[in-house]
């Protein structure tokens, strides 16, 4: 049991040092800055995720220092265009040199490039000459299909200590983490999504975070990123970082009936469509002010429009040279230019513009990321004036405004749960993880002929009698995260598939060992359909013959096994499975597949049965023993079940799944006699001892969610009291629904 429990603090999500305590952070940081500083170098690999104004460029120079004083070599920070020479000036005013570089030189200790140049430092990184990197503004990260995500992923893997820096992480969807753990050596996207993250039906594109998972998902983004939209938000005082009024002008063209133009297709039409309205506006609120603006657009066309319509302009546009982008931006910058016409994707990031407080937005994307850094580079700490922002937007195209403010909404509710799981940094200053899980507790309840334990099956298994039980069936979790509860506890909660056996191999010796000899153990199964996203690849994991190999493993013979139909067009509209669509053979039949049926496994324990178990022929005539005695059985009706809606908690990610009744009587009837005990480790809602009471056989059980094992009690008890049902008869009578049958004047819950 001491190798189980080492085994279940494994799976919990630990901070993991692997770097350095720092000393003699400057002094002209903030208390805040300074710890964020702190825990940075300690942890090695981390993200700061801290809003406009908050200093990152500070904290992002002092952690570069003091890795390159622990390890006396180079950090290399990569930033937008022109963030680098704000950098360099920001680094004079903590006295920490860092110097501009478009190419390797090792004069420096700290150097600064542009994105646009990292690949001329590819081989100065494959020659180990950086110990550490920053990515300023690293939510060029975001897109999972980008090439330069992936190429500075791989270039930089092997450096040892690394700094991810952003204000805005994935504000509309959670993506984005992946990538940006990903980069840190964290955890692979991939991972994150089948840890964390499930998908509903055909929408397979469209993630979200499991009910049961959400508590671990912000645990774990907390042991490796801190996220910050004011410096209270870790328990530091807000002076002196209080924002000037924010004032929002939504100008709408066109009139008053806003028209529905369809999807991403029919927003760009109406884009294309109303160019020349929406700039003749952005010109009219320009050249009525003296004032500096920034105007940010969407396409090329806008711009040069944009450039003819305001005196005392000067457009950025993605031809220009770099050259000339950064003298143009300088200038911006230095209050050599009025108004500033340029894109979001070319200067909506990590520029510092508070001198600035005025800006249009003559075109919209549907990135609320870019709105939003874009809005930052005046609206930000340090900012003096009131900040007015203008949006041009016609009624053809008034869904664009709509989608950025619902990710607005989305946005917010993610930073408030961010902030809320970081709230108690500055008591340790360094992340600990020391949260509660669900709430592990043992208790037992019993009643005519049967008992059933709450708790962890591994542990409570091992107090059980040696050779004490008759016969067991069950159905094992199916290697599904977070889909019932939190606990490490649960087999269904590992981050691996191979992990999931590592649990499970702890229960199965066990089992052998209480199994009487000879006797039967029967396994409810199916092998598992694979995504391309979580796995690699659209194909069947082969649970069933892990199953297999594993009891075989611990000695039990692989002695029958039964498959079980299921309808595929059931399947295929509860899964939305790409293989079993019909529309599919019309497109490649090679895709098409069979649908995936259950299986009812039986091992056998080896020894002498000393306590055969025979039927009589009146019990077992020839004809309902050939039925038996089929390979594929096809009249077991799938919604044949306990009910289980009841026993669904708000978290659960599905109904818990119980064991079709007639498929478990089939084995107690064969595989078992009176008196009997019989099994289930997994005993969830009660199935298995529902039958098993019915059919004159003794039942014990475990069950680890408190929730389950409530039902599950209340189902015994209705079986010790109900009539029996007919088990040989596959009809509507045999089914107990809890909602409409009766026992005497009660209905079956009220027991």
């Amino acid at each position: 049991m001491k190798n189980y429990n080492e085994f279940l603090e494994q799976k919990q999500i630990l901070q993991i040092e692997c770097g350095f305590i720092s000393k003699n952070i400057p002094n002209i940081l903030f208390g805040f800055q300074k710890a964020i500083v702190k825990w940075a170098t300690l942890r090695g690999k981390s993200a700061i995720f801290a809003d406009t104004g908050l200093g990152k460029t500070f904290m992002q120079i002092a952690w570069a220092e003091q890795v390159v004083k622990y390890t006396d070599k180079q950090v290399l920070i990569v930033a937008p265009l022109c963030v680098a020479e704000q950098t360099v000036e920001e680094g004079k005013k903590l006295d920490i040199e860092v110097n501009y570089a478009r190419e390797y030189t090792d004069k420096h200790k700290i150097l600064i490039t542009n994105y646009e140049m990292i690949d001329s430092f590819n081989q100065s990184i494959k020659e180990d000459k950086f110990s550490g990197i920053v990515l300023d503004e690293s939510s060029i990260l975001k897109h999972e299909t980008s090439k330069t995500r992936q190429k500075i992923i791989d270039m930089t893997h092997d450096i040892p200590f690394k700094l991810s820096c952003t204000a805005t992480p994935s504000p509309n969807d959670y993506m984005e983490l992946g990538s940006q753990a990903e980069f840190l050596g964290i955890m692979s996207q991939v991972e994150m999504l089948s840890l964390f993250f499930t998908h509903d039906g055909s929408q397979t594109q469209k993630w979200r975070l499991k009910g049961h998972a959400r508590e671990r998902f912000w645990e774990w983004l907390s042991t490796w990123s801190v996220y910050i939209k004011k410096p209270s938000d870790l328990g530091f005082s807000d002076e002196g970082y209080d924002l000037p009024d924010l004032k929002t002008h939504n100008i709408k063209l066109g009139g008053f009936i806003d028209f529905d133009i369809g999807g991403i297709q029919g927003r760009n039409k109406a884009k294309a469509s109303t160019i020349e309205e929406r700039c003749i506006k952005t010109a009219e609120i320009v050249n009525n002010s003296d004032k500096q603006f920034i105007v940010w657009c969407h396409r090329n066309k806008e711009g040069e429009i944009l450039k003819k319509l305001i005196k005392d302009s000067v457009n950025v546009q993605g031809s220009d040279s770099l050259e000339d982008k950064k003298d143009k931006l300088n200038l911006f910058t230095n209050n050599k230019i009025r108004v500033l016409i340029t894109k979001q994707k070319i200067a909506g990031f990590g520029m510092n513009w508070q001198h600035c407080n005025q800006m249009v937005f003559v075109g919209l994307t549907d990135s609320y990321e870019q709105v939003y850094q874009a809005i930052r580079r005046c609206w930000r700490f340090g900012q003096k004036n009131k900040v007015d922002v203008y949006f041009i937007t016609h009624s053809k195209e008034i869904k664009v405004l709509q989608n950025i403010s619902h990710k607005e909404k989305k946005a917010e509710m993610m930073s408030k749960e961010l902030a809320k799981h970081m709230s108690d940094f500055q008591k340790k200053e360094v992340l600990e993880l020391k949260r509660e899980r669900m709430k592990y507790e043992e208790k037992v309840k019993q009643g005519k002929d049967w008992k059933m334990y709450l708790g962890d099956c591994v542990e409570v298994i091992k107090n059980l009698k040696t050779e004490s039980m008759g016969y067991s069936i069950f159905s094992p979790p199916f290697a599904s995260l977070y889909t019932y509860t939190n606990s490490d506890r649960d087999m269904g909660n590992n981050k691996t598939y191979e992990e999931f056996w590592k649990h499970f191999n702890y229960m199965i010796p066990e089992l052998y060992r209480i199994m009487q000899s000879g006797r039967m153990v029967s396994v409810h199964c199916m092998n598992l359909p694979t995504s391309k996203q979580r796995d690699g690849y659209i194909g069947i994991r082969d649970f069933r013959g892990d199953i297999i190999r594993a009891f075989q493993k611990h000695g039990f013979v692989y002695y029958s096994e039964a498959m079980i139909w299921k309808d595929p067009v059931v399947a295929m509209q509860r899964t939305k499975a790409l293989g079993l669509l019909w529309k599919q053979i019309q497109k490649d039949s090679t895709r098409c597949r069979q649908g995936i049926p259950d299986y009812l496994v039986t091992f056998r324990k080896l020894g002498e049965n000393k306590n055969p178990v025979s039927h009589t022929k009146e019990e077992f005539p020839v004809n309902k023993w050939q039925h038996y005695a089929s390979p594929c059985w096809h009249d077991i009706s799938q919604t044949n079940t306990l009910n289980y809606r009841l026993a669904r908690e708000n978290n659960d990610e599905r109904h818990i799944c119980p064991l079709q009744l007639d498929l478990i009587f089939r084995g107690i009837d064969l595989w078992s006699k009176k008196d009997d005990v019989v099994f289930s480790p997994f005993a969830g809602i009660g199935s298995e001892g529902f039958v098993a009471l019915q059919n004159n056989r003794k039942f014990i059980g475990i069950e680890l969610k408190k929730k389950y094992y409530d039902i599950c009690c209340q189902n015994l008890a209705i079986a010790n009291n109900m009539s029996k049902l007919d088990y040989n008869n596959n009809s509507a009578k045999l089914k107990p629904n809890i909602n409409k049958s009766n026992y005497g004047n009660k209905k079956l819950m009220d027991f």
